[in-house]
């Protein structure tokens, strides 16, 4: 079993882990409990009753978060010509086309997201076992390959995120800072749920959102109700 800290002690002290607590509720524990030296990532974990081992169940998308994550996006943009131009105005850190192909081979990755032309793919695919389990691959059903780069670029920096059900079927997710204000963060956590609830597939039974909690990077977990 992990040790737990002196700071995790401290804050975990006088909490009452079954308690029924608002979103409010759990965003003011995290606040109060987040102690670190830095500006701790506000993170959520969703647990959904699915199942994990049917491909129809497995849940992936985007969405927008209204304010934004507090990180900074460095994007890649496999494209040629025109495309890449509109890439490189709209604020791509890294544009490219058989010389990033090249650049990833040789182990040089310095971006956090990846967008491709439809018509590069053929050039991404040389690369998709780099990008691949790091979760970088373009695809279209996340909006990372399109004509629009432009657009794809913009939602990326201005707060948008992907989520997906990891092992047991659940979610996890960074959506702001410590910093926020405690409406910002609430916001962004009902975008979550809301595109997590509509994306419910149709296989699944029983209860959907099993539980769902706030932890900040360094802090305890505190569930609450979405009810």
């Amino acid at each position: 079993m992990a040790r737990i800290g002196k700071r995790l002690k401290a804050a975990r002290k006088d909490l009452n882990f079954d308690a029924v607590r608002t979103l409010e509720d759990a965003i003011a524990i995290i606040k109060k409990t987040a102690t670190a030296k830095f500006d701790e990532t506000v993170e959520i974990s969703i647990m959904l009753g699915i199942d994990p081992t049917k491909q129809d169940q497995m849940i992936r998308g985007v969405v927008s978060l209204p304010n934004g994550t507090g990180k900074t996006y460095r994007v890649a943009v496999f494209a040629k010509d025109q495309k890449a131009e509109e890439a490189k105005a709209a604020g791509a850190e890294v544009v490219g086309a058989e010389d990033l192909v090249e650049m990833i081979q040789k182990g040089n990755v310095p971006f956090d997201r990846c967008i491709a032309t439809p018509d590069m793919m053929v050039l991404v695919g040389k690369v998709g076992k780099i990008l691949g389990p790091k979760g970088l691959m373009p695809n279209p059903k996340l909006g990372t390959v399109t004509t629009d780069v432009a657009t794809a670029i913009r939602n990326i920096k201005g707060g948008q995120i992907e989520y997906r059900t990891e092992k047991g079927g659940i979610v996890h997710a960074g959506l702001g800072k410590v910093s926020f204000s405690d409406a910002a963060i609430a916001e962004n956590v009902r975008a979550l749920l809301d595109a997590v609830t509509k994306a419910k597939p149709v296989s699944a039974k029983g209860t959907y959102l099993k539980k769902v909690t706030l932890s900040s990077t360094m802090g305890v977990g505190i569930a609450f109700s979405v009810d």
